[in-house]
């Protein structure tokens, strides 16, 4: 037992004890002392519900709105990625007019609003820009296999210019992060490894993608990963256009059971499971990738 470590539990037990408190009160609050009928009999049924054509229980709509903010995550952290990719190499590039304009896309969309953000793409997106482009006839125009899996992909195509805004907003705001960490990976590198892959004949471009970006990926996988993370959180907010993710169809029970606390406490525990998760999955990939990084006592 090293010097100071009978301490270090005792401590360790003061911050546990309290904590436990802490919840307790809350605990203690939320059940006895405040003035609500509780009514939890409500929530299972709108989790799953037994579908008699089928014969089988399937998801309700609590569920399916959990199901769309996974894809609404997943497309918008693929479209993120991209852009923030494109944008984080533009970032250290050797001509300042390139370096400048990816800067000022990073400031331009990390101090705005994400709500100010989904107003403009809704309305333009979805009222100018994709109707020009036939996105909307094209996709009802679908047939009815092409439905189905568009259905299981992003979702109905009733609804798939809507989250289709919400994708490309989600995307956009996401990607400036990600540029930063793209660009953060890339300088992180040390210049020898520029100077070795010069000295072998590579062009810049294939600097970047034989050498610079295998190493650099390596650096900023656990970062991208937490972004994801931050990417399920922020999707709730798209709520406000009337996509049917988690936090929209928890709003749409409450309004027709009247149930409030209840159904705040099941979207919450619901996103504290997906995101605990991928946040275990992130602790185990930094120890993968960084296998001689000592583990905190």
């Amino acid at each position: 037992m090293t010097k100071g470590s009978p301490y270090r539990f005792w401590l360790n037990l003061l911050l546990a004890g309290t904590a436990a408190g802490f919840v307790g009160f809350i605990i203690y609050r939320l059940v006895f002392a405040l003035n609500y009928n509780w009514n939890w009999s409500v929530i299972p049924t709108y989790l799953v519900r037994f579908d008699e054509q089928a014969g089988r229980w399937v998801p309700n709509i609590l569920l399916e709105g959990l199901f769309t903010t996974l894809k609404l995550s997943a497309w918008g952290m693929l479209m993120a990625g991209v852009i923030g990719l494109i944008m984080g190499v533009i970032r250290v590039s050797r001509r300042l007019f390139f370096r400048l304009s990816s800067r000022t896309y990073v400031e331009l969309i990390r101090n705005t609003p994400p709500l100010v953000l989904i107003f403009i793409f809704y309305f333009f997106v979805s009222d100018q820009l994709l109707p020009a482009l036939g996105a909307e006839a094209l996709v009802r125009s679908l047939p009815a296999e092409r439905s189905t899996w568009l259905s299981v992909l992003t979702t109905t195509p009733d609804l798939f210019i809507a989250f289709l805004s919400g994708v490309i907003t989600i995307g956009i705001f996401q990607s400036a992060y990600i540029t930063e960490i793209v660009r953060a990976g890339i300088e992180a590198i040390e210049e020898g490894q520029w100077d070795a892959s010069k000295a072998l004949g590579f062009t810049y471009f294939q600097q970047l993608r034989l050498v610079i970006l295998p190493q650099a990926l390596r650096i900023m996988l656990p970062p991208l990963a937490n972004e994801f993370i931050n990417t399920i959180k922020y999707s709730s907010i798209v709520s406000i256009i009337s996509i049917q993710e988690l936090t929209f169809q928890g709003l749409q029970v409450m309004s027709s059971t009247q149930v409030t606390i209840e159904v705040w406490l099941t979207i919450t525990l619901m996103y504290l499971i997906i995101c605990l998760s991928l946040s275990l999955f992130v602790n185990y990939l930094e120890r993968r990738l960084n296998p001689l990084t000592p583990r905190p006592v």
